[in-house]
């Protein structure tokens, strides 16, 4: 059964799919929008092509909207069109994406005696019985080696989630990121020790979901959710620590960059060539990018300046909030 049904709804279905390949694509926002926006132009434009008027009709924004709504569930309608003109397929103009209203968070400062105390949460969890037990069992084992792995190793909540089986080289102790922010795919070399307790995890994971694909993966065979990483992190992080500054799992990617420029000799240019490769290991593209911690973490941008000297005003400009 065919799922656009719009006149052009091949152009669609090939746009997806280019997207899905090369992967792009975000089946919960873009896939909604792009199936709302086919339906909108199938009742009111029947079996007719991509016109200007549908897309500005369509990406205007609506009384009940804010900005940053409104970016969202255009966006896909803007790639779509990129898409098509890169090709030559049409003459529509894409409508200018409206300026979001991004609020800059401060990373949470983690203790040592928080982290002590998260993750003696994370390893006390107790599995319930019943018809859930398969997936409490999972939750059990899995929460204090995922929430480890981003503690010490600095990778995107995302890049854990998407972590394929295949992705993880035990010989070496090398992660192969696969599913990253944009196509910034590459590797991350473990400390021995999350080595040896990733193999460990894993043996027991397959006890409970053999032939598993992602090497997190929930009971249904697919990767973790958004928003069973945020739920169970609050929920340990509470019992732990308490409700602190709204601290999220994304915060200990924050930590691993801080604790890493931390515990760095003052040599300025061993000092350079470590935050070279740091950037890569976690999945900038450019430095200019690793820069993002020195405007949003408290006191690194005077550490940073301390052990570069006068190389920090060329190279640290403004950047934008980096998210998952």
């Amino acid at each position: 059964m065919n799922v656009y049904h719009s006149g052009f709804s091949a152009s669609v279905e090939s746009f997806v799919n280019s997207r899905k390949i090369s992967g792009a694509w975000n089946e919960t926002v873009f896939g909604m929008n792009i199936r709302l926006f086919d339906r909108y132009c199938t009742e009111h434009y029947p079996g007719e092509a991509l016109r200007q008027e549908m897309v500005d009709i369509w990406c205007a924004r609506r009384k009940t909207e804010n900005v940053n709504s409104c970016y969202t569930r255009t966006l896909v309608i803007r790639l779509f069109i990129g898409y098509l003109r890169k090709r030559g397929q049409t003459d529509v103009l894409a409508p200018p994406a409206l300026k979001q209203n991004k609020k800059r968070r401060i990373p949470h400062a983690f203790s040592h005696e928080e982290l002590e105390r998260f993750f003696h949460e994370c390893d006390r969890i107790i599995p319930c019985r019943g018809r859930l037990s398969h997936a409490s069992e999972l939750r059990k084992i899995t929460c204090p080696v995922f929430f480890r792995l981003l503690y010490s190793s600095g990778i995107r909540t995302t890049e854990a989630r998407f972590l394929t089986r295949s992705g993880v080289d035990f010989a070496q102790g090398i992660l192969d990121i696969q599913k990253s922010k944009g196509y910034d795919k590459h590797y991350v070399a473990l400390h021995p020790s999350m080595t040896e307790l990733l193999e460990r995890y894993d043996r027991a994971a397959d006890r409970l979901s053999p032939g598993r694909t992602y090497f997190f993966e929930s009971p249904g065979g697919h990767p973790y959710s958004r928003t069973w990483v945020s739920y169970n992190f609050s929920l340990l992080w509470e019992k732990a620590n308490g409700k602190k500054g709204g601290t999220v799992a994304y915060d200990l990617r924050h930590n691993y960059a801080t604790a890493n420029i931390n515990g760095w000799k003052d040599d300025v240019f061993e000092f350079n060539d470590r935050l070279h490769y740091l950037a890569r290991s976690m999945g900038h593209r450019c430095m200019e990018s690793m820069l993002y911690y020195y405007s949003v973490v408290p006191g690194l941008a005077g550490i940073i300046q301390e052990k570069t000297e006068e190389n920090f005003n060329s190279i640290v400009p403004e950047v934008a909030y980096e998210e998952e």
